[in-house]
């Protein structure tokens, strides 16, 4: 995984890897970054012809009130279709903040060593205000030293909850191989 927004990788680049994804309209794509504010650019210029595809899903982090709830702004003023934000690891209570426009919520502990602990409270602050705004939730973790210790339960039960998903079948390989050399080529 990486952040395909990060300083130093080319807008040419990552328009390639768009129209990649644009092409492949059969798989779902989640992209997500700590870089709203290049996501909210490129989608609203260069990168509006995959902002608007529903199968592929946008999204940006937050971990905190200081730098990740900023994000979901760009997020949000940005013109896709699908937006998520995935809040993990979340380090703080969030208080109260707009989820208006969002499409999914991810929420998760930090995990591994050195791994800061996670509040209840908290994620069940996100998980109310999700059902507020009709925002599908879904629990990765708890997280911790030993996450599978720790589990995924709140409140005794899992949260699956997810967008919807668009369907389109999947290519024969004739097809695939040839949808796969015309975007080279335009590339080449």
């Amino acid at each position: 995984m990486s952040d395909l927004f990060q300083e130093g990788i080319p807008e040419s680049y990552i328009e390639a890897v768009s129209r990649v994804m644009v092409t492949a309209n059969w798989h779902t794509f989640q992209v997500l970054t700590k870089r709203a504010e290049r996501l909210e650019e490129l989608l609203s210029g260069r990168l509006r012809f995959a902002a608007k595809q529903e199968h592929i899903w946008w999204g940006v982090s937050v971990e905190d009130k200081k730098y990740g709830l900023p994000r979901i702004t760009h997020l949000q003023d940005a013109p896709a279709s699908v937006r998520f934000v995935s809040i993990e690891p979340l380090l703080e209570d969030l208080g109260k903040f707009d989820l208006s426009g969002i499409s999914w919520a991810i929420v998760g502990g930090e995990s591994g060593p050195g791994a800061r602990p996670m509040l209840k409270e908290w994620v069940i602050s996100v998980r109310d205000q999700c059902r507020q705004y009709h925002v599908p939730f879904f629990f990765k973790q708890w997280g911790g030293v030993r996450k599978a210790k720790n589990g995924r339960l709140l409140d005794d039960r899992t949260y699956d909850e997810y967008p919807k998903r668009t369907a389109a079948a999947v290519p024969d390989r004739a097809r695939c191989a040839a949808y796969a050399a015309n975007v080279l080529n335009a590339f080449v």
